[in-house]
């Protein structure tokens, strides 16, 4: 054999070769990712609109009229118990102050007088009472004007941060007029509203000596660091939207939280016996959620089905399928309704385990 003869017949081995390997390829069907709904025990994170107050936030008013004198902190200063905040002009109330303590000083002489003469019978024992009862009076007036004057210095009434000034120095003040607010943020009271089933389910996994523990989603979308648990319900349902108030209590060392801000409470809640589906193997019509359901000849079959809750990754099926129905959870866009596939199972415990679902 020559060497024409030899490569020719190489080649046409390749080709044959070449052929037979692509039509082996061409045969082999596409596989398509087909599970079960799982039937688990798992959990939900409910989110909660927020309100969030410190355990103590008043108004500081004026208790006497007169303008301000001096004011000895800032915004936004954090103050101690007793610290002095607001001095209103003192100079009336020193006054009558004064005043008061010369009366008491005069009734004092007089009931000394009005005894030296009941001892000896000179006056009735009226008149003594009579000088004794003013003495009291007078007393009382003196006690009643060092209080007034105590009240032109305003102190913090415990730890707390101040607020915003509502008056500048020389300001005249009637008396109840806001100098500012004061805010104990040492905790933190973070209000929520809960649904008249959530409350039940809630109050029957939970007691006083075990608060739940939620979480608190901050304005920025970062979770704070702290968990906060429920101490408090609320006497009363709200009967226009079937709602009862909770409130949780979060720690606050650093003060990063404040009076006035939002949020949302993160809440877990079980979920017992649930069918889970991952949230992939759906697709929507309109507002309608439907799956393809493979059958006994692996035809694929869309079906309506509805959900009861969702999780980061999968759906809670409410009603429209079973644990015994095949679903396929991948390439949803490369079939069509009657179909036939070929499947490749996947155990729903694997699939929901790549999806991190947290599950009993």
């Amino acid at each position: 054999m020559n060497r024409f003869a030899i490569v020719a017949t190489a080649l046409a081995a390749l080709w044959v070769q070449g052929c037979h390997s692509e039509g082996h390829h061409a045969e082999e069907p596409v596989k398509f990712p087909v599970t079960h709904p799982l039937r688990k025990s798992t959990e939900l994170t409910k989110e909660y609109v927020a309100r969030i107050r410190a355990i103590q936030h008043v108004d500081l008013r004026a208790l006497e009229r007169g303008y301000l004198q001096d004011t000895f902190v800032d915004e936004g200063q954090a103050v101690r118990r007793g610290a002095k905040m607001f001095q209103i002009q003192p100079l009336i109330y020193q006054a009558e102050a004064q005043k008061a303590k010369a009366e008491l000083a005069r009734a004092r002489v007089e009931l000394a007088n009005a005894k030296m003469l009941a001892d000896k019978q000179i006056v009735s024992p009226n008149e003594f009472a009579l000088a004794k009862a003013n003495y009291d009076k007078a007393k009382a007036e003196l006690s009643l004007a060092d209080a007034h004057k105590d009240f032109t210095l305003i102190r913090a009434p415990f730890d707390g941060i101040m607020g915003q000034l509502q008056v500048r120095r020389g300001s005249l003040l009637a008396e109840g007029d806001t100098l500012t607010t004061l805010s104990d943020n040492s905790k933190i009271w973070v209000y929520f509203n809960v649904s008249e089933a959530e409350y039940l389910d809630l109050k029957s996994r939970s007691s006083k000596q075990n608060p739940s523990a939620v979480q608190l989603l901050m304005a920025n979308g970062k979770t704070y660091s702290r968990p906060g648990k429920i101490e408090t319900i609320i006497a009363d349902f709200n009967v226009e939207n079937g709602t009862i108030p909770f409130r949780a209590t979060f720690p606050n060392p650093e003060g990063l939280l404040r009076h006035g801000e939002t949020g949302k409470v993160l809440m877990k809640l079980p979920v017992n016996d649930a069918l889970l589906i991952p949230k992939k193997a759906t697709f929507d019509v309109l507002d309608k959620k439907y799956v393809y359901v493979v059958d006994e000849k692996n035809v694929i079959r869309s079906r309506l089905i509805t959900t009861a809750a969702e999780t980061t990754e999968t759906f809670l099926v409410a009603s429209g399928l079973s644990e015994q129905d095949r679903i396929l959870f991948e390439g949803l866009r490369k079939v069509q309704d009657g179909s036939e596939i070929a499947p490749a199972y996947q155990k729903p415990e694997e699939v929901l385990a790549h999806l991190d679902v947290p599950v009993e």
